[in-house]
């Protein structure tokens, strides 16, 4: 009689723990979703803060939240007008007509003087008033010139006053970027290093706390996994390799 009874106690053991694994492997599934971001304004002060919990501000009072219709660093960013910055210490004036030298006893030489070059900036992405949600969206940058660029100019992208890339495109990961305010420049620069045009663009990084919270739900999952015995593992396996062959 013991001998049969242990069998169908091992059985019933492993049934227990195959629904155990089951209703882990469902909790497995990530569920991230983003939430809509909220811009408050101080009645007073004319602060701006941008959020993903307008119930903090809500309550207080003189704080005006309202949600907003923005784009994201993942998507198509919207056309904007040509806005240039020009830098009144760096700018150049162009130049007077080409002037023209004859020698009366020489065959008359003509000396091209090069115009300087009056370039037009234009960030089309991020467009104006843009938030991130730090760490899973990066900022993408684009920048368009006019006229194109010429021999021996080039164009820079700066963040926060720091290089990060040469050239009219760049993507800036916000895993490294605290929250709050910040700026992106983009700079035309001739050979010798001198400032010819620049435009700067506003743009904000908030924290994700829905991502922070479903990276906290999923490092439960991980170790309640971990606590599960060798056949428990074994069972759950098997069943994500069969969810996976049914899709």
């Amino acid at each position: 009689m013991t001998l049969l009874a242990k069998p169908s106690f091992l059985k019933s053991r492993i049934r227990v723990g195959l629904w155990t694994t089951v209703a882990l492997a469902s909790l497995c599934t990530s569920l991230t979703n983003a939430a809509p971001i909220y811009k408050v304004v101080d009645e007073q002060t004319g602060q701006v803060t941008f959020t993903d919990r307008p119930q903090d501000y809500e309550q207080q009072v003189g704080k005006q939240v309202s949600q907003m219709a923005i784009t994201t660093g993942n998507e198509t960013s919207r056309s904007t007008s040509l806005n240039t910055t020009t830098n009144p210490n760096t700018s150049r004036q162009s130049s007077n007509a080409s002037q023209t030298v004859t020698d009366t006893e020489s065959p008359a030489i003509n000396t091209k003087v090069t115009t300087p070059v009056n370039y037009q900036l234009a960030i089309t992405e991020p467009s104006e008033e843009t938030a991130y949600r730090r760490p899973v969206q990066n900022i993408d940058v684009n920048v368009q010139i006019k006229p194109a660029l010429q021999v021996g100019d080039s164009a820079r992208i700066y963040f926060d006053d720091k290089e990060v890339a040469q050239g009219l495109s760049a993507s800036i990961a916000t895993v490294d970027v605290l929250p709050g305010t910040h700026t992106i420049k983009a700079i035309i620069q001739s050979e010798t290093g001198q400032t010819l045009e620049q435009i700067t663009r506003t743009v904000y990084v908030i924290q994700n706390t829905t991502t922070l919270q479903d990276n906290k739900r999923k490092a439960a999952q991980l170790l309640a996994y971990q606590k599960l015995a060798w056949y428990q593992k074994l069972m759950l396996k098997l069943r994500q390799q069969e969810v996976a062959q049914s899709q």
